[in-house]
């Protein structure tokens, strides 16, 4: 199983970045897929997820309204859309795949099964 971030770099205070995430190795549409990210000194934190299915996502609190989690099965990819990027937003984000939703346990990194190996996202004030 492989799961290869993408679209991480250095952006401006109010700025946009997409990331990316292939997946290979697994069947892609059955599993749940999240973004966690983690900034130096700091734990492992939620980010967003988003059903096998597609048809229903979760965010943090502190990215509502300005990341949207997206996947597209066809391709074997999820995607992150980061909007109004604040400096706060600064950490190593990854991917991670596995079956989460169907006991609500999304934003726990322990329940993922397979892990990318992360970008790193840094925003400048």
């Amino acid at each position: 199983v492989q799961l290869q971030a993408s679209g991480g770099g250095l952006a401006q205070a109010g700025g946009s970045l997409r990331l990316s995430c292939a997946a290979s190795g697994l069947p892609f549409s059955t599993y749940d897929m999240g973004w966690f990210r983690q900034a130096p000194g700091k734990e492992r934190e939620f980010v967003a997820a988003i059903h096998w299915t597609g048809g229903t996502t979760d965010s943090a609190d502190s990215v509502k309204a300005r990341f949207t989690i997206s996947r597209d099965n066809a391709k074997n990819m999820v995607y992150l859309q980061m909007n109004s990027l604040k400096p706060e937003d600064t950490a190593v984000y990854y991917c991670a795949a596995g079956r989460t939703y169907y006991r609500g346990r999304y934003h726990v990194p322990e329940e993922y099964l397979y892990w990318g190996q992360g970008t790193q996202v840094t925003v400048s004030s």
